[in-house]
This record gives C-alpha cells, structure tokens and sequence, in this order.
C-alpha cells in the first residue's frame, strides 16, 4: 500500500489517474469515495490524500444527507429565567449555557399543542352535572389552542338553558348563533367574524340564545349548519354542551365531534354523572367516542377533596384515553371572563397539559370524523 499526496508533483507513473477521474465524472462525495479497492478521502483544504489498495469494481459508499442536522450548527436559544439568564446578559451574549431542564419541557409542551392539524377538529366539552367548570373548561382549553397556535379556534355555545359562553369570553357583540345562520353570506371569514366575539387570547366565541325559548328550539340540523359554515373558516372548533343529552342538538354534537371532553368535580356526584355519561355513551353507539374521550376533574374549592382523587382518576384512567386534574384557580372562581394572563401558574400548565393531549389526536382526526 502506498500513500500519494495530490499537493505533491512527484506522483510517479503508479499513480492511479483513471480511476481520479471515473471518480470525478460519477460526480462522488468529496468526503469519502470507495471505488472498488481505492479509496479516496477529503483530507483538508489543501489536498486530497489517496490510498491505493488495488483495482477492482467501483464501489460507492452513501455520502451524508445535506440536512440541517449534518450540516448546521444550531445556535442555542437564549435563556430566560435563573443564573443562566443572568450569565448570557453578563457577557453579552458569548456564553449562552442554553435553557434549563424545564424551558426545554416548557417548549416541547407547546410543540405538542402546536401540533399539525389537516382540516377541521371538532372538540364536543360535556357535563351532565351543572356547576363543575365545563364552560370554564372550554374558554380556557379553547384559549390556550388560541393563543399557542397559528390557526383560528372558536368555541360554539350548544347550550340550551342560557348558556354562558359568550360572557365568559368577554362578549362585545349581542349577535348569536341564530343569527349566523341567518346570514345571507358566510362563505368569507369577515363575513362570520362580524357575529363572533374575541377573547384576549384571539379565542373567537359565538354566543346562544338567551332567550330560553327560543335556544330550547335549537335543532341538531341547525347544529349541523353552524359546524358546516364554521368548518370552512376554523381549524379548531369546541362545543359547549348542555347538561342534557337527549336535547335536540346533542345527536349532532355528539355525530360531528371527533373528541369529547367530559368534565367533573372531584365529588362523588359529579364523578358518578361524569360515569353514567360514558356508560350512556357506550350503549348508544358512541362507544369509539368515549374511548377516544379524556376526563377533566377540575377542582371548584380550594382545600382537600372529600374524595380519593387517585381512585376516581384511575376509574377514568381505563375507561378513557387520559385523564387531567385542574387545581382550585381564585381567578377561575370568580365566574367572570376567564383571562389565561391571570391564572396560577400551575393552572395554566395544567390546561396546557390538557391541550397537547387533545392534540396528541389531531394526526388521527379522520378515524373520528363522520364527513
């Protein structure tokens, strides 16, 4: 064997000029190039060293992919809380330590919400027992789906007895769903936007009647108009539900939707409704929806539960896809607008926590759709 430098004039008559150029001319990676016996390696800017073995077939070997993993070195993002905030500022910027262990988990949380979604999602949020935070739930879930993504997110009031969505979300116009549907015109978003309401959190919200008998006369076929206008116009679209199933909406509701969020109180009546919810579910030909289901048990009142929480989520916990415990919120408790900025810190993770589990199934939407 014996080694040739191209830097160096004096090759000799051994040195393998046709097998340089067949090289050449079958256009191989500069980095490193096997033809048959004789292989060939970048060695720095100033030459190529050459390693002679013996002839043979060509054999090329698979250069490296020219992707960013190979190619780039990424720059670390600065940090933004601690020692390792303070040491970046000090020096300017020339040691960056990178961000600590809970930055990184806080930003793969958000990738996970961020999720991508090809469509429309339908997110139907439900409790039979009143008083247990499913509107609270769905402006806060829609909320953080709203300000975390790029796309539109609207939450839909289905509620019959004088829902309160709209109020919960700040509601600056009286316009409701009815008369969405009475609009001559909603094949534009300006067009639907002007009988929405916007939360601070960019989470849009169309409002029911309040007129209980006129939202009572709310049917499932105008149900399914609402969704098929708002479909072509929202990416994410949740359903405030009733306390009721057997109303006329809820067959649609519970068709259109390709997830359900079934909310409870850490209390034995509230976890019992939330279970003779699911079991009602699966004897009525929803049972791909309940199993596709997950369980909030959002806390009302601060304190201990009068309950084993653990217990009560482990009986969701095999009967549904996940389960989220939402801790006792003063701002929550208020019962006014919900403003994501003025939640507990723990509160906000846990419904960020909620949000990328519902958007864990945005890649498997079309098993649940039903058009």
């Amino acid at each position: 064997m014996c080694e040739y430098n191209l830097r160096n004039r004096n090759f000799g008559k051994c040195f393998p000029w046709n097998i340089l150029r067949n090289a050449f001319a079958l256009h191989a990676s500069p980095t490193c190039l096997r033809l048959g016996a004789h292989t060939f390696r970048g060695n720095n800017s100033r030459g190529i060293s050459v390693t002679t073995l013996s002839d043979g077939p060509i054999e090329l070997v698979p250069p490296q992919a020219l992707d960013h993993s190979n190619l780039v070195d990424p720059v670390k993002a600065p940090p933004k809380r601690g020692w390792r905030k303070f040491v970046h500022t000090a020096t300017r910027g020339r040691i960056n330590p990178g961000g600590s262990h809970k930055e990184l988990e806080h930003e793969q949380l958000i990738d996970a919400i961020r999720a991508p979604l090809r469509g429309d999602y339908r997110i139907a949020v439900m409790s039979l027992k009143g008083g247990v935070g499913k509107t609270t739930t769905t402006v806060a879930l829609g909320g953080i789906f709203a300000e975390t993504r790029g796309d539109r997110v609207i939450a839909i009031d289905a509620n019959p007895d004088l829902g309160t969505l709209a109020q919960r979300a700040a509601a600056t116009t009286p316009a409701t769903i009815r008369d969405l549907l009475a609009a001559p015109d909603t094949s534009r978003y300006p067009q639907v936007r002007a009988y929405t309401n916007q939360s601070s959190s960019r989470l849009e919200v169309i409002g029911s009647e309040r007129d209980p008998a006129v939202s009572e006369a709310f049917s499932e076929l105008d149900y399914r108009r609402s969704i098929d206008i708002l479909q072509h116009h929202y990416n994410v679209i949740l359903t405030d539900c009733g306390t009721g199933l057997m109303h006329s909406a809820m067959a649609g509701v519970l068709d259109l939707a390709n997830a359900l969020v079934l909310v409870t109180s850490p209390a034995l009546d509230g976890a019992q409704s939330a279970a003779a919810t699911l079991d009602w579910l699966n004897l009525h030909g929803y049972d791909q929806l309940a199993a596709n289901s997950t369980v909030v048990i959002s806390a009302a009142a601060p304190g201990k539960p009068t309950i084993d929480t653990d217990k009560l989520a482990a009986h969701f916990a095999s009967r549904t896809r996940a389960v989220h415990a939402i801790p006792y919120d003063r701002h929550l408790a208020e019962g006014a607008v919900v403003d994501l900025d003025r939640l507990a810190a723990p509160t906000k993770r846990a419904y960020q926590y909620l949000a990328a589990d519902v958007a864990s199934d945005f890649s498997a939407w079309h098993k649940h759709a039903a058009y």
